[in-house]
């Protein structure tokens, strides 16, 4: 399942992605898939190690194309280990809502990213997030779980504040937000044969639109995404710095 739309975030063989807080690798595999040179990293060694498992599944599968390459590294979201510049793609799916520095993560992300390359956010939308946090107080209140809900023009404006060029942006996942607040109604804590059975038969219908796909449900989430989106998607680019030729006549900058 996934939340960037790479119809709308051009990716081409050969680009170097770095997928950060990749959690179980979603949006890794597809770049892998489409010929990238990709980086999965997370601070959870346990998810890092099984994404670099099918990392290796995927390559003696043949799903990647000659080219790609792929590699699943633990690390620290404030202190990327790589020089500026190192990477023309850069993903961030529901990380930045877990992360009290969030500017911090921000910043870092626009240092590795080389000018002209372009960048993904994804976080839980406002409205529907704030249900959930109206029903349920352990949906939240969670090591590691969620310490905010992002209004959309917050954060574009402080993508913008970091120095990057928002272009586009869109909702998605609108099937699964009725799932999340079942969640948070009946139990956030109790999954599989524990949960209750609205949460288990909705849970059903969720993966069996995720392995076939159908058009009814395609054309009606497509149609409910402005309304339920469950996350809001932001697309940017890191602007060139300004050249020689833009200074003004003189010689001397403004």
């Amino acid at each position: 399942m996934l939340t960037v739309d790479f119809s709308r975030f051009p990716l081409a063989p050969g680009d170097r992605v770095l997928d950060l807080g990749c959690g179980a690798g979603r949006h890794a595999f597809e770049c892998y898939r489409r010929g990238a040179r990709v980086v999965a990293l997370d601070r959870n060694g346990e998810e890092i190690r099984e994404v670099a498992r099918w990392f290796a599944a995927m390559r003696e599968a043949g799903e990647a194309p000659a080219g790609a390459e792929a590699t699943a590294l633990e690390g620290d979201a404030l202190a990327l280990p790589f020089p500026d510049d190192s990477f023309d793609v850069v993903i961030v799916s529901e990380v930045m809502e877990h992360i009290p520095d969030d500017k911090g993560v921000l910043a870092e992300m626009v240092r590795v990213l080389r000018p002209g390359g372009r960048i993904a956010v994804t976080v839980p939308r406002y409205g529907p997030e704030k249900v959930c946090w109206t029903l349920s107080d352990a949906y939240h209140e969670v090591e590691g779980g969620h310490i905010r809900i992002y209004r959309a023009d917050e954060l574009l404006a402080k993508m913008r504040e970091a120095g990057l060029r928002p272009y586009g942006t869109h909702h998605a996942h609108a099937l699964h937000s009725p799932y999340w607040w079942l969640k948070c109604a009946f139990g956030v804590n109790r999954d599989g044969d524990e949960a209750a059975l609205p949460v288990r038969a909705y849970h059903k219908l969720l993966v069996w639109d995720i392995m076939k796909k159908p058009l009814a449900t395609r054309l009606a989430e497509d149609l409910l995404n402005p309304v339920l989106g469950k996350s809001f998607v932001a697309y940017a680019t890191k602007p060139h710095p300004p050249s020689d030729a833009d200074a003004p006549l003189g010689g001397e900058r403004a």
